[in-house]
């Protein structure tokens, strides 16, 4: 019994170590359940960040992220590697769509307060102000100011704005007798951003397995955290000349990695 456990356990370390369009195409030909498991376990995070795009709409966050999963348990079953696309890519539309099946299912219908309304109409027209005045998109300070809003009335109107209806997108409400009533095409979300947002989620979870600790860290602080070269060198102890080096070095990873992507 031992002896059986310990191959298990080496199988398992083998697939581990397996690339995931390798385990595929082994999948495609094998239909092997260990390596359906951890095709399944590698990409879960896909499951957990779609699912925090529909929670606090009417439905608990668990049963969500439940039918997230067997999203991603069709994704898996029904992708073929030798469609030559990212699993990112399929997936995605595959699991919102079994959450939108859930929505429906469940009958709930979320309508959107009118001072969330209001303020999300003002916001687009900001958007579109600002950009112009400050050839950049804007931020949410920026949009704050503008409107003489704080950043919390700003975000909490962002993102009660994607908020999932199962109506016809042609619906309209009232905008508080303004000349043109809001449209509920115009409060929901983008999906196209979550689409990026997985996408560089999987490309630097791959291009990370090559760096060392020092980069990695080096690579949050400066690019996740915003910190300055001067705070990082000073708590590592290292010189800013170092850290400048490796964040050369960070950046030309990158490229090499993006460069295989893309070839």
């Amino acid at each position: 019994m031992r002896i059986e456990e310990r191959y298990e356990r080496d199988d398992l370390k083998d697939i581990t170590e397996i690339d995931t369009k390798t385990l595929f195409k082994q999948l495609k030909e094998t239909k092997d359940k260990k390596i359906r498991e951890e095709l399944i376990e590698r990409h879960i995070y896909i499951a957990e960040i779609l699912s925090k795009k529909y929670a606090n709409r009417g439905i608990d966050y668990d049963d969500i992220y439940q039918v997230a999963c067997i999203g991603l348990i069709y994704a898996v079953d029904r992708f073929d590697i030798d469609k030559g696309y990212e699993f990112s890519s399929f997936a995605t539309p595959t699991i919102i769509g079994e959450i939108k099946k859930h929505f429906r299912d469940k009958g709930w219908t979320i309508r959107v307060p009118r001072r969330i309304q209001e303020l999300s109409k003002k916001i687009n027209n900001a958007k579109v102000t600002l950009s112009q005045e400050l050839q950049r998109s804007p931020t949410v300070e920026d949009i704050a100011n503008y409107l003489n809003s704080t950043e919390e009335e700003i975000l909490e109107a962002m993102e009660g704005s994607k908020v999932y209806t199962p109506q016809s997108l042609d619906l309209t409400y009232d905008s508080n007798n303004d000349d043109k009533d809001l449209n509920l095409a115009d409060l929901i979300g983008e999906e196209d951003a979550y689409f990026d947002k997985i996408e560089n989620n999987d490309f630097l979870m791959r291009s990370m397995k090559k760096f060392n600790d020092m980069e990695k860290k080096i690579l949050k602080d400066r690019y996740f955290d915003r910190r300055t070269q001067v705070s990082i060198a000073k708590e590592l102890n290292i010189s800013q000349m170092t850290v400048s080096r490796v964040e050369k070095r960070i950046i030309e990873k990158l490229k090499n990695e993006m460069y295989k992507t893309l070839n």
